[in-house]
């Protein structure tokens, strides 16, 4: 179940990548139900969504550990 989680969290996250403050509040979210595993694996992901949406990069404060 946790998988489903994680997939339903990227889709989320690519609904509201439009509006940064939106995509971070959504990621602050993901960060508190996601497996540590999943929210590396999220990392890896918003990093080439970044490529397409430069405006999300202030967001990835949230995954500084």
């Amino acid at each position: 179940m946790a998988r489903a989680m994680f997939e339903y969290t990227k889709t989320i996250l690519k609904k509201v990548s439009f509006d940064s403050s939106l995509f971070c509040k959504e990621l602050e979210k993901a960060i508190q139900r996601l497996l540590p595993y999943e929210i590396e694996e999220l990392r890896i992901w918003i990093n080439i969504l970044i490529i397409d949406h430069p405006n999300l990069n202030k967001c990835l404060i949230y995954l500084k550990t």
